[in-house]
């Protein structure tokens, strides 16, 4: 299966998202903030991001911007988790690089649905 960042600064959906993709076969990797993603994403070369928006250090945005400003990792999609749903977030996320925009919370299953639809788009 894929290997995935996990940039979550809330340890108990950080774990909660982990169990849920390693259960489904998936190999992650665990963030604890945006800066700690962009500095772990070129080492773990993951096939997919999955990030929270609201993080300390650096926001989900910027660690995207960052990400995909770095020739490397630019085609590795970013997948932002957020509690907020407006319109106006949702297009920030989308103008960093973003896939996609999944609103918490959401279900284990609904999760690994979205993650395998995302995968298969990206040939993974």
């Amino acid at each position: 299966m894929a290997k995935i960042l996990i940039a979550e600064d809330e340890r108990d959906i950080r774990d909660l998202v982990a169990f849920t993709l390693r259960f489904a076969g998936h190999e992650v990797v665990a963030a604890s903030n945006g800066e700690e993603a962009v500095q772990m994403a070129p080492q773990a070369d993951p096939d997919l991001i999955l990030m929270d928006v609201r993080m300390p250090r650096m926001t989900g945005y910027e660690a995207c911007r960052a990400i995909k400003s770095n020739p490397k990792l630019k085609n590795i999609p970013v997948v932002f988790l957020s509690a907020k749903g407006q319109e106006s977030e949702i297009q920030t996320g989308l103008e960093v690089g973003a896939e996609e925009y999944l609103l918490k919370p959401f279900a284990p299953d609904q999760l690994t649905d979205r993650v395998k639809a995302i995968l298969s788009k990206f040939g993974k």
